[in-house]
């Protein structure tokens, strides 16, 4: 990627539905290269999809938490069921393998208190090999980007 290409995807975190000729005038290309690079960041996976930034509340997901989430043995059926079920777990947007205290860290979105209660009850607790959750509830973002910084 070139300082071109990082410009491109810098507009396209926060203005995905811009269109090619508006793209390519504010990056300084005339719009068939300028498409020519949209279409390669997509194809080697840079650009991996497109899509909507949605205001949770609006949309009835009240309540965000971070959950900490420590297993009880570190073998690999432990790990693969794990991953598994969280995968397939609609409330917990995010996924990620941490070092710490921790073996991982949530993002789960619920609708309220009893919502998240009932996750923790009946999706968690079903999970073999959690040994602790701890739960952290957001009560106002104080930012949240939508574009991510400049690696150069």
């Amino acid at each position: 990627m070139d300082d071109k290409d990082r410009q491109i995807v810098r507009i396209l975190q926060t203005e995905g539905r811009i269109t090619n000729l508006e793209l390519a005038d504010r990056v300084a290309l005339s719009p068939s290269p300028c498409l020519r690079r949209v279409r390669a960041l997509e194809e080697t996976g840079v650009i991996r999809g497109y899509g909507a930034r949605i205001d949770a509340k609006a949309f009835g997901l009240g309540l965000t938490a971070f959950v900490h989430i420590r297993l009880d043995r570190h073998n690999r059926a432990v790990v693969d069921g794990f991953e598994r079920r969280i995968g397939v777990i609609d409330e917990v947007v995010e996924c990620h393998l941490v070092t710490g205290k921790s073996d991982y860290l949530l993002r789960v979105m619920v609708a309220d208190l009893a919502a998240y209660e009932d996750f923790v009850r009946n999706r968690l607790h079903d999970i073999e090999g959690i040994t602790s959750i701890e739960s952290i509830f957001v009560y106002s973002s104080v930012k949240d980007a939508g574009a991510w910084p400049d690696p150069g």
